[in-house]
């Protein structure tokens, strides 16, 4: 939602003319719809289930961030600058939003023709629901996408030259591309009349019937909307249209808002009401306006609106993540139930049944279709500071495509910045998912328990579980394992999350949605108790292989012979080498590895060329091995991830 408009007047923030007051008379060509129960649709089974908390404003947040001019076209960003508007998302949810409404409140034809942008219509909203679902998944909160659908921005007729079926048409056109897109929901929102939104309701309702339907108009402090309707007018004609959710938003504030719900309340029918209020008025400082509510004075508010029969509550213009979270404590505090409405509905029994399971990680989607991955390890730092490591990585994305960075989890037994904290680091950075390793030698079954909630909680959903390094050759030589989990047996537990069951086998309050998996060294010499380890990973539920570093495509081909093909997709680990010297040492002093004698002997022989030889190896091996693998797991030697682009170079990935 645009939520960066305020009504003073009749003119938004963004410097184009409402329509006039209009005919409160005026009769649209729709037809009454059948009014449907609450237990229609997932998301208006949770409603049911008690208040939902909605996202804050979008348009005053993109404008803050980016400081940018007031007349931006605030939703050509979805194209532009994807990463600012997923930030917005990630810290509302990160705030306990659970509606997100995506940066689409002006993507209509009409409002985006006067940015020069009416033929991106479709494609603005489409990567608008994309950049929301990727919030989504990036931090693997349970949240509902709602396709933010505003007023076209110029007065319709009689007043104004825009007919009712050229609004009709836009209004079709955004929502359609919406639902196409995935939404979860519609909300028409900031309509200042209803003659508007009922041509906006019937669009909607025929080309994406199915979702459910959220509708506000903007009041004015007179508790009427700017075309003169009364809050107890609105309720009835939206009534008569179907709509499932009714309500106001933007308007002038808490205060006032509180007001509309409470006269809304006694002719709702039984219908849940909306309220998502300005931070109070804006006050322009140096061009921008500055809103005065704050986070406590809101969250007051929401409580309040609660009582009066709300059972969404949000914010719009002005409000901030600061503002939601408020709303989100003092939803808590409330108990969590809005007050009772002249119709209630009995709640749903299995609350976790009505919510929307958690996608699959971007990783797992595309491993699954077959398309070929690429992730990158990364070291965790010694200290707290990610940032050298960042402008390395922002570098390695400018150039190729990376579907994830894999934290390792104190490699050669160091002590470094956690696995988990870095994975979650890098994704929230990065807007890249990240491959949590998980060494089940430094944790006991109540921390790998713990690790793994707080993992998924965070959205780090990838993992791959493996023994890990011995404390003897790291900076800690006295520090005692604790592997009282094998790491079948964790890749079991795991599994059995994802059926619903936590590591003791206690129902969880919903399942997880891991996707891990299993290490496989091509290269050992007891090839026999290998093969019994990866049967028993495979057994456990393992989704994916990942190996040790290759540097012989025949030890792939070996290997697949051996199996009759590999029973899960392959991740192939790939180090390049940089140096004669270097490949020496990796075959004589690295277990596990084996570098060819003539590989050794290539690097030998190219001198100071020796790494471009390395990356030319590492080509040569992908290629050989591509029809048997399902990507490939690089191993930068030093923090050099360049040689990561260099590699990819010319590759078909």
């Amino acid at each position: 939602m645009w939520r960066s408009h305020w009504f003073t007047g009749s003119q938004n923030d963004n410097g184009i003319r409402y329509a006039e007051k209009q005919e409160a008379s005026y009769v649209t060509r729709s037809e009454p719809a059948t009014i449907p129960s609450m237990s229609d649709t997932p998301f208006l089974q949770r409603l049911a289930q008690g208040p939902l908390l909605a996202d804050g404003a979008m348009g005053t947040e993109l404008l803050r961030r980016a400081n940018l001019p007031i007349n931006t076209c605030l939703e050509r960003l979805n194209l532009s600058d994807p990463a600012l508007v997923r930030g917005v998302h990630l810290d509302y949810i990160n705030a306990g939003a659970e509606l997100l409404e995506t940066n689409t409140f002006g993507a209509n034809a009409v409002r985006l023709g006067l940015h020069g942008h009416a033929g991106l219509a479709r494609a603005i909203n489409q990567q608008a629901v994309a950049i929301a679902r990727d919030a989504q998944r990036l931090t693997g909160q349970r949240v509902w996408i709602a396709g933010a659908i505003g007023p076209l921005g110029k007065p319709l007729e009689p007043v104004g030259a825009l007919t009712m079926a050229e609004a009709r048409a836009a209004f079709q056109e955004q929502a359609g591309a919406l639902a196409e897109a995935g939404v979860d929901l519609l909300i028409l929102e900031t309509f200042t009349s209803l003659a508007e939104i009922k041509e906006a309701v019937a669009a909607a309702k025929e080309v994406a019937g199915a979702l459910p339907l959220v509708a506000q108009l903007t009041f004015t402090q007179e508790g009427l909307t700017p075309a003169g309707e009364s809050p107890q007018e609105v309720i009835a004609a939206l009534e008569a249209l179907g709509v499932d959710v009714m309500g106001a938003n933007c308007s002038v504030g808490s205060e006032p808002m509180l007001g509309v719900i409470e006269a809304m309340s006694p002719h709702a029918g039984g219908r849940p009401l909306s309220a998502q209020p300005n931070a109070g008025f804006p006050r322009f400082v140096d061009g921008r306006s500055v809103y005065l509510s704050s986070p406590a004075y809101m969250a007051g508010f929401a409580s309040r609106m609660l009582e009066a029969g709300a059972a969404i509550v949000g914010g719009c213009c002005g409000t901030t993540p600061e503002h939601i979270a408020a709303m989100r404590d003092a939803i808590r505090s409330h108990g969590g139930r809005s007050r009772p409405r002249a119709q209630t509905v009995a709640p749903i029994v299995r609350a976790p049944d009505a919510r929307p399971a958690p996608e699959p990680t971007a990783l797992a989607r595309r491993v699954q279709a077959h398309e070929f991955a690429v992730t990158v390890e990364v070291h965790p730092p010694r200290g707290f500071d990610i940032s050298p490591t960042l402008v390395k990585l922002r570098q390695l994305l400018q150039r190729v495509r990376v579907d994830a960075f894999n934290c390792t989890d104190m490699p050669l037994a160091q002590g470094r910045m956690s696995a988990l904290a870095m994975s979650a680091l890098l994704q929230s950075r990065l807007g890249v998912e990240a491959v949590m390793h998980v060494a089940t030698r430094y944790r006991n079954l109540v921390a790998l328990h713990s690790d793994l909630l707080g993992a998924h909680a965070l959205g780090v959903r990838n993992v791959i579980v493996m023994m890990g390094d011995p404390p003897a050759i790291g900076d800690y030589p006295s520090a005692v394992s604790f592997s009282d989990v094998t790491s079948s047996g964790l890749i079991r537990l795991i599994h059995q999350a994802n059926q619903g069951l936590d590591l003791s086998g206690k129902v969880l309050d919903q399942p997880t949605s891991f996707f891990v998996g299993c290490a496989l060294n091509l290269e050992t010499p007891n090839l026999d108790a290998e093969l019994a380890s990866l049967e028993r990973k495979v057994a456990a539920g393992a989704d994916f292989i990942f190996t040790q570093s290759v540097f012989d495509p025949e030890a792939v081909e070996r290997m697949h012979r051996r199996l009759g093909g590999f029973p899960l997709p392959v991740i192939m680990s790939v180090l390049p080498l940089r140096s004669h010297r270097h490949a020496e040492f990796l075959h004589n002093e690295v277990p596990g590895m084996v570098v060819p004698e003539s590989a050794r002997q290539r690097m030998k022989d190219a001198g100071k060329r020796a790494a471009d030889t390395g990356v030319v190896l590492a080509q040569e091996l992908i290629t050989a091995a591509r029809d048997k693998i399902a990507g490939v797991y690089f191993v930068p030697s030093f923090g050099n991830y360049e040689v990561v682009a260099d590699v990819l170079d010319g590759l078909a990935t």
